[in-house]
């Protein structure tokens, strides 16, 4: 079933509260998401079509399509695809489904559902059941503005707070050395996506 994002509470507002009870989303982080127009990067529109040898598995048709995807918001538009299922899941138990569809201009890592089948079961489900330590791990995976393939390579920070890097060039990327951009440069209606195959963990 699709995610609707409910717009009756501000991203700015769910994200201090989230730094209040969790501890999680540092202050430069909360004030990147709230004022997104300081934090977003100089960035070239791509105009090409998404890339990456797991685009295949998007639905060529309906809301889960590339096009289809472009018309909702992140959190929504992912709920469609069937490669991130786990994703969503983790997403809703952190209670980040509004956060994710209000934020404006930000770029995603989603790790597909294979990602997080390489995490042993009884340690999936025992994140999934520790919502700080959830939102510390999916936060990391979220960067302010819509970072396009030729900006993408470099340090990035995060709205977890640490930081992350990206290498290579072209079609071909891979984030913190582990991960593999499986589908690039896919855009939703509020953030451009990078779909890997490794969930990134925070640096401790």
């Amino acid at each position: 079933m699709a995610i609707t994002g409910k717009r009756n509470s501000s991203l700015a507002a769910l994200l201090a509260a989230g730094a209040l009870a969790f501890g999680l989303v540092g202050s430069t982080a909360a004030a990147a998401v709230a004022a997104p127009s300081a934090a977003v990067r100089t960035t070239a529109t791509s105009s090409a079509a998404p890339f990456g040898p797991g685009c295949a598995k998007v639905p060529s048709t309906g809301s889960g399509s590339f096009g289809g995807m472009a018309m909702d918001p992140v959190a929504t538009a992912a709920s469609n695809n069937p490669q991130l299922s786990t994703l969503v899941t983790a997403v809703q138990k952190a209670g980040l489904v509004d956060t994710l569809n209000s934020a404006k201009n930000i770029t995603v890592f989603a790790p597909d559902n294979a990602a997080f089948a390489k995490i042993p079961t009884a340690t999936l489900n025992s994140v999934l059941a520790n919502k700080a330590e959830l939102t510390k791990i999916l936060t990391y995976h979220v960067l302010p503005g819509q970072l396009s393939p030729s900006a993408l390579a470099g340090t990035h920070k995060t709205l977890e707070g640490s930081t992350l890097t990206v290498t290579g060039s072209g079609q071909n990327f891979k984030v913190n050395t582990t991960a593999t951009v499986q589908c690039g440069d896919v855009h939703t209606a509020n953030a451009t996506v990078y779909i890997i195959d490794t969930v990134l963990m925070p640096k401790t």
